[in-house]
């Protein structure tokens, strides 16, 4: 199948996108039990302040390494020791399982994704097509 220059452009722009937002989630998932878990019985609201929760931490983790790498090391002290317990998490009532096949049904329509893809094939060549 041909493709035209919008959706080699498309292409281009969807490969870097892709390669970023695996990279950074699979750093994300490696400290997060949480992440590793199916996400489609939670509630949107619910996985925006997952996310935005762990993105935040993790921020907050590099920081104090950097800090720390800053401090000298005194092999005579006595190597402290950390527990990590797996994360819990409770959504009230679970959504019944109509609702999970709804939203299943919801996010693989076609004609739906066919129509997304094209308006963001347009929106890329429009800012970036002429480059």
């Amino acid at each position: 199948m041909a493709q035209t220059e919008k959706q080699k452009l498309f292409a281009k722009h969807q490969e870097g996108a892709r390669k970023d937002v695996e990279r950074a989630f699979g750093v994300l998932q490696a400290r997060w039990s949480i992440l590793r878990r199916p996400a489609r019985l939670y509630d949107r609201g619910d996985l925006h302040h997952i996310m935005l929760a762990c993105i935040i931490l993790h921020n907050m983790i590099v920081e104090d390494e950097k800090e720390e790498a800053g401090n000298m090391i005194d092999l005579n002290e006595e190597a402290g020791s950390s527990i990590c317990f797996p994360s819990v998490f409770t959504h009230g009532d679970m959504p019944v399982f109509a609702e999970v096949l709804e939203t299943d049904r919801r996010i693989r329509d076609r004609p739906t994704h066919k129509a997304l893809k094209n308006d963001l094939i347009e929106h890329i060549w429009k800012k970036f097509g002429r480059q």
